[in-house]
């Protein structure tokens, strides 16, 4: 049976286990650092799910850490990591045909169990080979998740779904399938998403220069032959904007409901390159409250969504300029 090769290793990310273990060890102890004094302490009691950035790690591994340093291992045996495909086209969601990923720390099992099961519901495809080591929206998270799980490693085993290009009626049909499994305290849901890509070469450039609604905003794509665009001082820079931008996006992720956040999308074309794998979330989360309120009406469990930690790749002031954004939050059954 065959391993999937940690492909992003060496360009993405270090190919060297010490160099990328003492990178991982520094992003974690400084996320718990800041966090000791905000007001959820690491680790999170009741944590769910978390969301969490796939870049390269030079970029956005010491935002990831900010997730992962939220987790108790010692309370998981399972984690499933949802993350959008950036290279082939899918109507729906892809399982991975490989027993084991592999990264520089060490390998993760497949937990072939919970692949047959979401294969009987015939709603998942098979990832060739070349697809899954080519997606890295996955694969920057192994590192992470080896390190975290460590200590417990040959206890834990790892589910990768591949998200495709769901439509709203489709995230809620996966969200109904994975509900059950987001339920199970034993289970951890990582899902993998960067936020706003801004610039010339995403074909994103909205800009709002002050806090009216999203719906408003204008593109500064220059013409062609048209001038760079710098706001003029006293006026909002862009970076402020995209910033703007993508905290209205995390507000509307924490409060948990999945149809504005698809309204949301809708309205300002925000290009988080993860939104299906969080419109799956945000659908399990409704369709398991939903359930809970018809079966145990007094004993219903609640669940909070919070974003703790926000940054770009570069600050934008010119459209000459493109940047990156990276959020981390966690799922916390209350």
């Amino acid at each position: 049976m065959s391993a999937r090769n940690a492909s992003h290793a060496g360009s993405w990310y270090s190919a060297t286990g010490k160099e990328l273990d003492r990178q991982l060890e520094g992003w974690l102890n400084k996320a718990g650092q800041e966090a000791s004094t905000g007001q959820d302490p690491f680790p999170i009691p009741g944590l769910r799910a978390i969301i969490a950035p796939h870049a390269g790690y030079s970029y956005s591994g010491p935002a990831a850490g900010f997730a992962y340093k939220t987790i108790q291992p010692e309370l998981f045996k399972r984690v499933f990591i949802l993350g959008p495909s950036h290279h082939v086209y899918l109507r729906g969601c892809a399982l991975t045909k490989c027993v084991r990923y592999e990264t520089p720390l060490g390998d993760l099992i497949i937990d072939q169990a919970i692949n047959k099961e979401l294969q009987k519901t015939g709603e998942f495809e098979t990832m060739s080979r070349d697809t899954d080591e080519d997606e890295h929206s996955i694969e920057m998270h192994l590192p992470y998740v080896y390190k975290v799980f460590e200590d417990h490693i040959d206890e834990v085993r790892i589910v990768p779904i591949l998200v495709g290009a769901l439509n709203k009626a489709s995230e809620q049909s996966y969200g109904k399938i994975l509900a059950p499994y987001l339920d199970d305290p034993r289970n951890l849901f990582i899902v993998s998403s960067d936020f706003c890509h801004w610039g010339t070469r995403f074909d994103y450039t909205y800009y709002a220069a002050d806090d009216n609604p999203s719906s408003v905003i204008e593109s500064l794509a220059p013409r062609k032959g048209g001038k760079n665009f710098i706001p003029t001082e006293g006026v909002r820079k862009i970076h402020e904007s995209i910033e703007h931008l993508d905290r209205e996006g995390m507000e509307t992720i924490e409060k948990r409901d999945h149809g504005e956040f698809c309204r949301y999308l809708a309205r300002t074309k925000n290009t988080i390159c993860g939104r299906h794998p969080i419109g799956v979330l945000l659908a399990a989360l409704e369709h398991q409250q939903q359930q809970q309120q018809q079966q145990q009406q007094h004993a219903e469990k609640s669940y909070r969504i919070r974003f703790v930690h926000y940054s770009q790749s570069s600050h934008v002031l010119s459209t000459l300029d493109s940047s990156v954004s990276y959020a981390s939050a966690f799922v916390q059954q209350l």
